[in-house]
């Protein structure tokens, strides 16, 4: 009885090894999604328009910032694939090519916070609405190389499956983050009071603070000596091998957010009222969302080092054990959305003026059955994604998404705001991106089954010595 209690635990890509792996992505991904949230209530206490702002701000400097994300974050893969080969000795030089990568992305985003103004003068949003944006934008892009490099560091765990260091580098994140947005969105401990760029200096500050502690972790001397993380040497073949599977990485993960950075803007021409209850939707969304992406970290680091040790089976399993998981997750969170949306709208109603609650209560109630259905999908979207992405199908998932993102979404939202009345513009737009969801999902699914995942590699092939190495002749032999 005991031995059949603990099988599933420790069973290779089931449950328990998907789970172990997972929790900790999990409530790392979970304070992050704690961070946006409260960030998000405090900029809806100082002012509706703010928090409307920092939505469409933030989602505007994360399309620029998600190509070089997407494409640094590429080298987990990397890393979970020589850790299944067993040669620790590439992963260290992997994750210095992916920090060289976002050094030079860090200064190509300053140069884009220099657009902020023109930029949202195309979005053209309500006056009030757009001074605050402006602000966000600027100073999430201007200081964007900090968070770069978290995300190249953390990698050089979670590839690993080391996924507790993430979770504790991430909760001291947090803390540090809701901390200063209170102090510096309404001026306490004698600060001015900064509102929305009080946000940004807050979210700027703790991405520092993280990165700080991964450099420190990452050049610890267990760490030099038997990952090579010292060796900082620019590796002309892996980075080019990282940039060819990376940046299809990079570009369906910033095109995916153009176009959902056009979904934002569009409603946002409808009236100040639909933006900001498409915001608050989002945001609550965040909450089944996020952490679900610790579930695809997971997914994607399995696959990787089963590849590395040439088990597309032991793979397999594991996508399927954290897709039934996922699922179950989803399904709570969906019914919870349908039955009580009223339950996750409790935080922004303390603090928020009782007249704009009001006014968007009934609005976003309806939005959220919208995500209750598409939510369901969404583990589709999420698990078999990053499974062939952990094998190196990136090509296959930027065209899909991209296509679909812009031919199911960006056009029919425009239609629907061009050319319907009323509250039928916004409810057109939001049945446009639940059908994109789940399109997505259904074709990742079949492209997981289709296998041409199980024969892709990212990295190079070992080295292979022959099995009997010949005797060196020697003075003697020739007599």
């Amino acid at each position: 009885m005991k031995n059949n209690l603990e099988k599933p635990v420790i069973n290779p890509g089931g449950f328990g090894e998907v789970f172990t792996i997972a929790f900790p992505l999990i409530l790392s991904t979970s304070a992050f999604t704690l961070q946006l949230f409260i960030d998000r209530v405090f900029l809806m206490w100082y002012d509706r328009d703010a928090m409307s702002a920092a939505m469409l701000g933030g989602i505007l400097n994360f399309v620029a910032f998600s190509f070089f994300m997407g494409t640094a974050n590429y080298v987990n893969t990397f890393v979970s694939q020589y850790d299944g080969a067993g040669r620790a000795e590439r992963i260290g030089p992997a994750v210095w090519q992916s920090l060289y990568f976002s050094a030079a992305a860090g200064l190509i985003m300053v140069f884009v916070s220099l657009f902020g103004e023109p930029l949202m003068d195309i979005v053209g949003h309500d006056a009030a609405v757009r001074v605050y944006e402006v602000k966000y934008f600027r100073i999430l892009a201007a200081w964007a190389m900090p968070g770069l490099f978290t995300v190249s560091l953390s990698c050089f765990y979670t590839g690993r499956g080391r996924t507790m260091v993430v979770m504790w580098v991430n909760i001291v994140r947090t803390c540090v983050n809701i901390t200063m947005d209170y102090i510096l969105i309404f001026g306490k401990l004698g600060m001015p009071e900064m509102g929305i760029s009080g946000a940004a200096i807050a979210t700027i500050s703790s991405g520092m603070v993280s990165t700080m502690i991964y450099v420190f972790l990452f050049l610890a001397e267990k760490n030099r000596s038997r990952y090579e993380t010292s060796s900082c040497r620019f590796d002309r073949d892996l980075f080019k091998r990282l940039m060819r599977f990376g940046l299809p990485n990079g570009t369906q993960f910033m095109l995916e957010m153009l176009g959902f950075a056009l979904f934002i803007v569009l409603i946002g021409r409808i009236d100040s009222t639909a933006l900001a209850a498409t915001s608050m939707a989002c945001n609550i969304n965040l909450l089944s969302f996020l952490p679900m992406i610790g579930f695809g970290i997971a997914t994607s680091t399995l696959v990787g080092r089963a590849l590395g040790k040439n088990d597309p089976a032991l793979a397999q399993k594991s996508t399927f054990s954290a897709s039934i998981m996922t699922f179950g997750y989803m399904s709570v969170v969906a019914v919870c959305y349908f039955f009580v949306p009223d339950v996750f709208m409790l935080p922004y109603k303390f603090g928020a003026d009782a007249a704009q609650f009001e006014v968007l209560k009934p609005l976003v109630s309806k939005l959220l059955i919208f995500v209750a259905f598409y939510c369901l999908f969404d583990t589709g979207n999420i698990i078999f994604s990053a499974a062939i992405k952990g094998a190196g199908d990136t090509r296959f998932v930027m065209i899909t998404s991209v296509v679909l993102n812009w031919t199911m979404v960006v056009v029919p939202t425009y239609l629907a705001v061009r050319f319907l009345d009323g509250r039928a513009r916004l409810y057109g737009a939001w049945t446009a991106f639940t059908l994109y969801v789940c399109a997505l999902s259904v074709i990742f699914f079949l492209r997981f089954l289709g296998g041409k995942w199980k024969s892709m590699r990212v990295i190079e092939k070992a080295p292979v010595l022959p099995d009997m190495i010949p005797a060196i002749p020697t003075v003697e032999d020739n007599f």
